[in-house]
């Protein structure tokens, strides 16, 4: 079919019609005519591959990594980094319009980052792959390269990504987004699986660097257990001279055994946060203080940033709740993974005026009767529990920070909380992932 591409839409596809159907492509530009087949057909809509352009966009731009549009990884490659700002402003805008009947007119400040080196995590996929295999085979709807299960003791295995809306792999030579530490640790590591170093159980490598991109912590992922595990962590402790905490985990036996501490710091706002294994922390290493501050600093249309009590919601290692601890007289930080927890429980013993809950988010609000001048919330994309949603309302809080890195989960529990009496003052964008469609969005709330 041959359509014309009318707009960009979150999740990093265009949208355009075609006979009563709104069909989805990805890595295209507004205006342009594109060749597409369709790889996916429902009543009223169609998910397309996008085969041949017919007219090309002003604003396109040749993509620098030669694995784009075969990994799953980036979105936006082929659009210039101003270009992706502006589009992400947009798409925000109308998806807050379009589910959550949010109609924001004031300006969406964007806080851009270097487009390229700027991931400070990343999470590697091993699989065996056919001898033959290329990461630049082609586009999404090809055959998959990935070895059926039972050859695994006659195929390569290989290192990469996965394909987009797929568990192929895509074998990479090369990423671009990763930190230079990153980057490097990334091709020793391949290295050594097309050496064979490995066993062929290895799954997953994920990897994490401080602040200083001098330390990494790796999580090494198996579908059996190595049989020989201090060997195997001496061999990658050589492999990558930086490593300062290993863990080898197998979930299909519930096994793991850890080298080293079980954590890094990762330094920023002055302040030093260990940072486990299984702990989130934000990707983007250029903009993690700048994201700090703003959350943590009060409402930007109004300068109130203090007050008597705070409350954390979801609040991870205690990103948001140390430099809110410098504005509150108390601080209340409530993290459901027990492991975060742990993190989070050493991150704030040098702050006495910080309370930490391990607990379900809904469960503490159940019971707590005090009311906050603010009350942060960064869930993860599903976004809040209503219940919990309807309890923060109940609270009563004067202001409310979400931080938020869905916009669809995002406009839904805003249009909870203006029916609750809320109005927005503020929205900002993050752009914690330059190349993707991803996007983190701070709004600031207050009581009407």
């Amino acid at each position: 079919m041959d359509v014309t591409i009318e707009k960009l839409i979150y999740g990093g596809e265009g949208l355009a019609h075609h006979q009563g159907a709104t069909v989805f492509i990805p890595f295209v530009l507004p205006g342009e005519k594109a060749e597409a087949s369709p790889v996916e057909q429902k009543k009223k809509f169609v998910r397309a591959r996008l085969d041949r352009l017919l007219l090309r966009s002003a604003e396109r731009i040749t993509a620098p990594c030669p694995h784009f549009g075969v990994c799953g990884g980036c979105d936006y490659q082929h659009i210039a980094y101003q270009g992706q700002l502006q589009y992400k402003i947009e798409i925000l805008r109308e998806t807050l319009r379009r589910l959550g009947r949010v109609e924001w007119p004031g300006e969406i400040q964007a806080h851009a980052s270097p487009p390229w080196n700027y991931r400070n995590r990343a999470q590697w996929k091993v699989r065996p792959v056919a001898a033959a295999a290329a990461a630049t085979a082609p586009r999404e709807g090809s055959a998959s390269q990935e070895q059926p299960e039972g050859e695994e003791g006659t195929a390569q295995s290989g290192i990469g990504y996965f394909r987009g809306n797929s568990t192929a792999l895509c074998a990479v030579e090369q990423c671009a987004l990763l930190s230079p530490l990153l980057l490097r640790s990334f091709l020793a590591v391949r290295e050594a699986v097309a050496e064979g170093v490995f066993p062929r159980t290895l799954r997953e490598i994920e990897a994490f660097v401080n602040a200083s991109d001098s330390k990494i912590l790796i999580t090494a992922t198996f579908s059996g257990f190595p049989s020989r595990a201090a060997e195997l962590a001496e061999k990658l402790r050589e492999i990558v001279p930086e490593l300062a905490s290993l863990l080898f985990f197998d979930p299909t036996r519930e096994r793991m055994e850890l080298f080293g501490p079980g954590f890094i710091e990762y330094e920023t706002l002055g302040a030093k946060y260990r940072v486990g294994h299984f702990s989130f922390f934000q990707v983007n290493r250029f903009l993690v203080e700048e994201l700090a501050r703003v959350v943590a600093g009060g409402d930007p249309a109004s300068g109130d940033g203090r007050g008597r009590l705070a409350v954390d919601l979801f609040a991870g290692v205690g990103l948001f709740s140390v430099p809110l601890a410098k504005r509150f007289e108390r601080v209340l930080a409530v993290e459901s993974n027990p492991a975060a927890g742990r993190d989070l429980e050493n991150n704030v013993r040098a702050g006495g005026s910080i309370e930490v809950r391990t607990a379900d988010v809904e469960k503490i609000l159940e019971r707590y009767k005090e009311k906050p001048q603010l009350v942060v919330m960064d869930p993860p994309r599903a976004g809040i529990e209503p219940g919990a949603l309807r309890r923060v309302v109940r609270m009563a809080p004067e202001r409310i920070t979400y931080v938020s890195c869905e916009p669809p989960t995002l406009a839904r529990d805003l249009a909870v909380l203006r029916e609750g009496g809320y109005e927005i003052s503020d929205i900002q964008l993050f752009d914690l992932f330059p190349q993707t469609f991803h996007m983190e969005a701070v709004v600031q709330l207050k009581s009407r």
